[in-house]
């Protein structure tokens, strides 16, 4: 009687060991799935080999991207967007803080930006089904 207690107690913890490591991979899998969220449409960045700019390229893309870029105080960055679909948003931000523009459902067209101090620069790029292009120039000191 007291090994038939003994071994049903057994098979008892082990079915509850079994349970909770299922629910622990349960548990683990859904967090691990619902964090990769997969980029809608397509984006294709190309730095020139100056490092001074560069070309983003992107087809019915939703989600953003980043892209950095070294300016010295006075440097005036040439911006060209070409918007075929949906909206684009941009900001330039200094690593420092500074944050020389930010542009919210941008049209096609050519703008300048000048910076008032050296800092390492990111672009960023934010897309909602965006198609079009944006390419970016380091016109220098003017």
């Amino acid at each position: 009687m007291f090994l038939k207690k003994r071994t049903e107690r057994r098979k008892y913890i082990k079915n509850v060991n079994k349970a909770i490591i299922l629910c622990a991979l349960l548990v683990f899998a859904m967090i691990t799935f619902s964090s990769c969220a997969p980029t809608k449409g397509s984006i294709v960045i190309l730095e020139n080999g100056k490092g001074t700019g560069f070309t983003m390229e992107f087809k019915k893309w939703s989600n953003d991207s980043k892209c950095d870029l070294s300016l010295v105080e006075g440097d005036v960055v040439q911006i060209e967007v070409i918007s075929e679909n949906g909206e684009i948003n941009l900001m330039l931000k200094g690593a420092s803080g500074s944050e020389p523009y930010e542009g919210k459902s941008l049209e096609t067209g050519i703008f300048t930006v000048k910076v008032s101090e050296t800092d390492e620069y990111m672009m960023k790029i934010t897309g909602k089904d965006a198609t079009g292009k944006v390419i970016v120039k380091n016109l220098g000191g003017q």
